[in-house]
Formats: structure tokens, C-alpha cells, sequence
């Protein structure tokens, strides 16, 4: 069997990761006279990094992000106001092994929503299956769904390891399925340890208001907040800042 027969009979063992690298780690071995069981070693090293690569995209392309933020991407000096201690814990994703959640609140344009989708990104790649969505948005597509849609779209909210609502109460108000919605899923995620982070620029205070329903702020909020870590986002506006830049930019002379 030579070179390419073994190539073939690792693609139809589905071990792609060491037919992709056989012709280098054979010229490698030659080249080194290194013994078989170091070249064999190599080319096992080589599928489970592929095996993990593939399964790190998957992941991400799982999880509704659309970006790969990082906390060293922020600007922590434009507003130094900011919880970075505690933005760096969640970030260790100790809260998700412990089935806590996160709140985080404040003015728009603070970063709630890179720090969100930093946290989430993270989790993917410590192999934790993610479910970001932008809330509001997500929530009025529930809403117009029909019952077969609504139940295949909850199974897969509650069934994250951890689940991002982003921009909760954007649009201040939200329908009555919406409401109902996220008190299932806090409730349901709540009895299986399962942990949410929720981003919103309304204080929790106001929640019943935008939920239409006292009662029902009082215990989505009770379940949220037994284990949870309450991050207060103050300070000037990111996009305003870089809406100015471009401003600039655009009105210099040519």
C-alpha cells in the first residue's frame, strides 16, 4: 500500500485530519529519521486538532453570533467607570459551570452587548454549546411562529448551556407571547441550572411596565436573580464617539 492507498483509506475512515497531513509528516520522518511511533503520534495530534477545529466552527456557527469579539478588543480607558473586574470573571465562565446568570445593565452604546457576545464567543471555545439571540427581535418572530416553529425554537433556547438575550425591552414594550416566552425560558433554565446573560438598557425596576404584567416581572425576576451577577454599565456612548470620528473624517478639506 503506498502513500496514496493509506491517504484514501483514512478519508473512508473519516480521518481526515491525518490524510490531509501524511504527505508532510512522511517527508518529515524522512527527512528526520524519525522513529515510526513519533510520526504516528504526529499525525494522531494532527485529526484531534482538526477533529476540535471543526468542532469549535460548528459551535460558533451554532451559536447566532456573527462576530468573534474579545475583552482585549474593548476600550476600557474611553470609559473607566466600567465593571472590568467583574466583565473579566464572567468572562472566566465559572458563573456557566455554577448555573448563574448574568445582568447587565446601563446607558446604550456602553459595550453591554460586546461584552455579551466576548462572554458567549468565549464559551464557545471552552466547548460549551451557545444560543445568542437579539431579543426583541427574536422574541416577535416567536410571536407570528406557528405551534410546531414555537416548540422546536424553545427547545433549542432552553437546551443551551448558556443562552444570550441581547437588548431585552429594546423596543420597551413586547406582545404578550414574548412575555410569556422569556418566563419560560428563565423559569425552565432556572430548574435545570442552565445559565442566562441578558443585556438591556432598562433598569429592572421598570420591567413589570414593559412586561405588561407586575406579577409576572416579579417572578422572572426572583429566578433570574437568586444566582446572578448584576453588572451596571455607565458612562458616554461608544457609537457616539465613533459616529463623531467619521464625522470628523468626512469634513476634512480635501
Amino acid at each position: 500500500m503506498n502513500t496514496n492507498d493509506i491517504e484514501l483509506t483514512l478519508r473512508k475512515l473519516r480521518l481526515s485530519g491525518m490524510a490531509e497531513t501524511l504527505q508532510t509528516r512522511v517527508m518529515q520522518a524522512q527527512a528526520a529519521q524519525e522513529p515510526f511511533m513519533d510520526t504516528l503520534a504526529a499525525l494522531l495530534q494532527d485529526e484531534l486538532d482538526r477533529r476540535k477545529s471543526r468542532l469549535m466552527a460548528r459551535r460558533f456557527k451554532l451559536s447566532g453570533l456573527d462576530e468573534r469579539p474579545q475583552l482585549t478588543d474593548f476600550d476600557w480607558r474611553f470609559n473607566p467607570k466600567l465593571p472590568l473586574a467583574a466583565c473579566f470573571e464572567l468572562h472566566t465562565l465559572k458563573f456557566v459551570s455554577e448555573g448563574a446568570n448574568a445582568l447587565i445593565v446601563g446607558k446604550p452604546g456602553t459595550g453591554k452587548s460586546h461584552i455579551a457576545k466576548a462572554v458567549a464567543y468565549q464559551a464557545t471555545l471552552q466547548g460549551y454549546d451557545v444560543c445568542y439571540v437579539e431579543a426583541d427581535s427574536e422574541f416577535a418572530r416567536y410571536g407570528i411562529a406557528d405551534a410546531d416553529e414555537r416548540a422546536r425554537q424553545l427547545k433549542g433556547w432552553v437546551g443551551a448551556d448558556l443562552l444570550v438575550l441581547d437588548d431585552l425591552f429594546l423596543a420597551r414594550r413586547i406582545s404578550e407571547h414574548a412575555a410569556e416566552l422569556l418566563q419560560a425560558l428563565v423559569h425552565q433554565r432556572y430548574k435545570l441550572r442552565r445559565s442566562i446573560v441578558i443585556t438591556s438598557n432598562r433598569i429592572v425596576q421598570d420591567w413589570g411596565r414593559y412586561l405588561g404584567d407586575a406579577t409576572m416581572a416579579t417572578t422572572i425576576l426572583d429566578r433570574l436573580m437568586h444566582r446572578c451577577a448584576m453588572l451596571e454599565f455607565e458612562g458616554k456612548s461608544y457609537r457616539l464617539k465613533e459616529a463623531a470620528a467619521r464625522l470628523a473624517i468626512t469634513s476634512e478639506p480635501a
